[in-house]
Formats: structure tokens, sequence, C-alpha cells
């Protein structure tokens, strides 16, 4: 359980990783489908975010979902996510 650590142009994998009072500068962030990781009290600066493996075919999904015209649907979960109503 990374605690305070500085990551600097890193590549970071994030799975089922605890990351407390961590600040990620221009990080490449990955997230493969895992355990979902957590962040307590971190600070994220110039982030690439990547979604790979079984994260990343889940977005394609949703992509699918969307261009087939089921835009609500996908809408619907996006406001799940992020709490709006």
């Amino acid at each position: 359980m990374p605690h305070g650590v500085a990551y600097n142009h890193e590549t970071v994998a994030l799975d089922g990783e605890t990351f407390d009072d961590c600040e990620f500068r221009d990080c490449r962030l990955t997230y493969a489908g895992g355990e979902a990781p957590t962040f307590n009290g971190c600070a994220f600066h110039g982030c690439d975010w990547r979604l790979d493996e079984a994260a990343g075919r889940t977005l394609a999904f949703l992509k699918r979902i969307w261009l087939a015209g089921d835009k609500p649907a996908v809408q619907a979960m996006i406001k799940g996510v992020t709490g709006a109503k």
C-alpha cells in the first residue's frame, strides 16, 4: 500500500492497489479491470488514464451500445458513476 509517494513521469499499474496521500504528476495510470484501486487524499496533475484489457473491452462495449443507438442507457450508466441527477 503506497503511502505519501510522489510519482513523476511513470507508468503506474492501479489494479488492486490502495494509494494514500500520493501525488501523481504527468503519469500514465493503467487499470486493466481487476480489483478497483482505492485513492485516499491523492492528487493528480496532467495524468493519462488508460483502460487496458478487460477494462478497455468494457469501454469498447459501452461505445458499441452508444453507436447502436441506445445513448440513454450509456448516459444512465455515466450518471450512476458520477452521481449526477
